[in-house]
């Protein structure tokens, strides 16, 4: 038998084959994962590369969306900059100049794709861009570059945007500008309820100078200084006209605007026809009409789309609607080479005429109005009380519109915003404390309380009041009449009683009078084409003291409410409780909403009529109006700095027809010089509107 076992030789040896496969494996298993880290690795630079890529992009679109062409040019290849002769500041400068004059704003990047050109290792963007300009939209404007990446340390690398004038605009090369030409469309006019024009194109005359006919030496400087006072010019002006490189003997140099009419014979002056932009009722209207003016830096900044040159709206209904008015602007912006030829159309208008927009204003009444003021400052403001259509807002003292659109002069501008009596303050949108007229709004109230009795009467003795409670502290309550001692609602409203509306707001509470306040729309904003703050009845329309609560009840504490305010919230009494909304285009729909019931409004509106026709009535001068109305009269006071100041109010309607309601404001004065200045208006005011007012 054979032996076996293996020789020492033989395991020796399979112990080096062992090493040797196992080494083999090592090694194969070591190639293997050196090759999968590579690509491992390759792969996240790759990933790494892209990300760094799109980051740079985003930024760099970022930047260009945002306007903001100093971020912008951080993002771009500092090489392909200079090559063309640039700075990155000018650079900058050249983006903001071309866009800023096409009026170019809200930039929207449509689409962009980042590739990456295995021929080259190159990423290559593109991106189409859409904008607004002066002359309309601009869309998708196609842009292509490429991404330069330079290696930084560590295997890092560093991305930037390679620039090229095609980059500003498509299309464009070195040498090439982008013009804007255009042409203002006709303007839309504003008219009152019968046509009649507030605001439009009309004819007017050109003054011009007339060298020949000025003389020389002394004789031109005397008469220079003749025309430099006739026609509000200086003579500083007048000289600089003259000296123009295109001025001769013989030309006629334009200096001034005037309205027809308004030629004076002054030597060394002709006229020549003209049209303008007219407002037939001057200062009568200017806080509601406005004026137009040449657009300025500051236009500009707000509304990117317009350009210097422009005419816009700058007050009033002319800046409300100025969109509308102004029409659709007509020209093009072209790419034009060195040699100022066209290489291409960019984007191309017609023009568009603006549309003309219809107010329910009467031209007539709102004329008269103003003139009833005879120079006192305050507001009046005329409505309908069915429909809510504004007949008349006037605001004094006011300003001369016309010299806004032809252009103030810096003395004349002064004279308006140095006068004390603020001409410029629209004083038929601002808030005041309405005094008693506000008794109105609080008799409604309470005759919707269930618990309320209109004809019981509070024993109230003397001028002044206040309950024995500490909340009330040294506060009391002040009447102007003490001849009535048993006070009812009737009384109340025709005596116009501080302490009877007190005691029975302070018999409410402070929670339910609130809520009854409620039903009128403090806070709300009335959505009238001008800026008016919503009626408030306290600061943050929160009651937080019995005193608070008891002045509120008759007009003071923190009441504020607009001339407007008070004829739509009054509305009620005269709508069967409905509260009508204002509107002041002629085409828009009455807008009602249920406040109260109809037998609060009709028993208030009756003791409204009392208080005209009782001879003890607080609005008793009206009474020997041509026609039956209704009034309240109210007397705010208001703190001033040698005690208190007072404003007059006054709300009167048409008893018999309901065709108006009225709301006239005095500052500094009382309800009965109110009553006084505005009766004669009055007296005339139904005639003027019953022939639409009554349909």
């Amino acid at each position: 038998m054979k032996n076996r076992r293996s020789t020492p030789s033989n395991k020796q040896s399979k112990r080096w084959i062992g090493f040797a496969v196992g080494g083999v494996v090592l090694i194969t298993l070591s190639v293997v994962g050196w090759f999968f880290y590579r690509d491992w690795r390759e792969e996240q630079q790759a990933i790494q590369r892209q990300e760094a890529v799109e980051e740079r992009v985003n930024d760099y679109l970022s930047a260009l969306a945002d306007n903001n062409y100093d971020e912008y040019i951080t993002h771009l290849n500092d090489e392909s900059v200079t090559q063309y002769g640039y700075t990155p500041e000018e650079l900058s400068s050249r983006y903001e100049t071309i866009f800023q004059g096409i009026g170019a704003s809200q930039f929207t990047v449509d689409d962009y794709t980042i590739s990456l050109d295995e021929e080259t290792d190159e990423y290559r963007l593109q991106y189409t861009l859409s904008m607004e300009t002066v002359l309309g939209h601009l869309s998708s404007q196609h842009y292509e570059t490429v991404i330069y990446e330079t290696e930084v340390e560590d295997g890092e690398s560093s991305q930037s945007i390679v620039w090229h004038h095609s980059l500003i605009l498509p299309g464009m090369e070195e040498g090439d500008s982008v013009r804007l030409s255009f042409s203002e469309p006709e303007r839309g006019s504003i008219y009152d309820r019968h046509g009649n024009m507030l605001a439009g194109m009309g004819e007017a005359y050109e003054a011009g100078l007339y060298p020949m006919m000025l003389g020389d030496g002394e004789e031109r400087e005397e008469q220079l200084n003749i025309i430099s006072e006739e026609f509000n010019v200086s003579v500083n002006q007048l000289e600089n006209l003259l000296n123009q490189a295109w001025v001769t003997e013989e030309s006629l140099v334009p200096f001034k605007t005037v309205d027809v009419g308004n030629t004076p014979e002054v030597a060394g002056v002709m006229y020549q026809r003209t049209t303008d932009r007219l407002y037939p009722l001057g200062e009568a209207a200017a806080h509601l009409v406005g004026y137009i003016g040449e657009v300025t830096a500051e236009d500009i900044e707000n509304n990117p789309t317009l350009a210097s040159g422009q005419i816009v709206g700058k007050a009033g209904m002319e800046a409300v609607f100025d969109e509308q008015l102004r029409g659709r602007t007509g020209g093009q912006i072209t790419i034009v080479d060195q040699q100022e030829e066209l290489k291409e159309v960019v984007i191309e208008n017609d023009e568009e005429n603006g549309q003309s927009v219809k107010l329910t204003i009467d031209s007539d009444v709102q004329l008269e109005l103003y003139e009833a003021f005879d120079d006192e400052p305050g507001s009046g403001a005329i409505m309908h009380p069915e429909t809510g259509e504004m007949i008349a807002l006037v605001s004094a003292p006011s300003y001369n519109p016309q010299l806004f659109s032809r252009g103030i002069t810096a003395e004349q501008y002064a004279a308006y915003s140095e006068d004390e009596q603020t001409p410029f303050v629209n004083r038929y949108t601002s808030r005041y404390a309405p005094g008693s007229t506000f008794k109105i709004i609080s008799a409604t109230l309470l005759m919707e309380q269930d618990d309320f009795d209109p004809q019981y009467a509070h024993e109230i003795e003397g001028l002044q009041w206040s309950p024995d409670t500490d909340a009330f502290g040294n506060h009391s309550i002040t009447r102007v009449n003490d001849a009535e001692s048993n006070v009812d609602l009737a009384a109340a409203l025709i005596y116009s009683d501080n302490i009877y509306f007190a005691i029975e707001a302070l018999e409410m509470g402070t929670e339910s009078f609130v809520n009854e306040l409620s039903r009128y729309p403090f806070g709300e904003d009335l959505q009238m084409p001008f800026s008016m703050q919503p009626a408030q009845f306290a600061n943050e329309n929160e009651i937080d003291s019995e005193t608070l609560l008891a002045d509120t009840a008759y007009g003071q504490g923190q009441v504020l409410m607009s001339s407007i305010h008070q004829l739509v919230f009054y509305s009620t009494v005269l709508n069967s409780g409905q509260l009508t909304y204002p509107t002041l285009l002629k085409d828009d729909s009455p807008i009602q909403e249920t406040v109260v019931s109809e037998e609060s409004a009709d028993l208030v509106r009756e003791l409204l009529v009392e208080t005209v026709t009782d001879p003890n009535g607080t609005a008793s001068g009206l009474s020997s109006l041509g026609y039956s109305v209704g009034a309240k009269t109210g007397t705010a006071e208001i703190a001033g700095e040698d005690g208190n100041d007072t404003n007059g109010m006054l709300y009167v309607f048409d008893a018999d027809d309901h065709t108006y309601s009225f709301l006239g404001f005095l500052e500094g004065q009382r309800s009965g010089d109110v009553i006084d200045q505005f009766s004669p208006f009055l007296d005339e005011l139904k005639p003027m509107i019953s022939d639409y007012a009554l349909q």
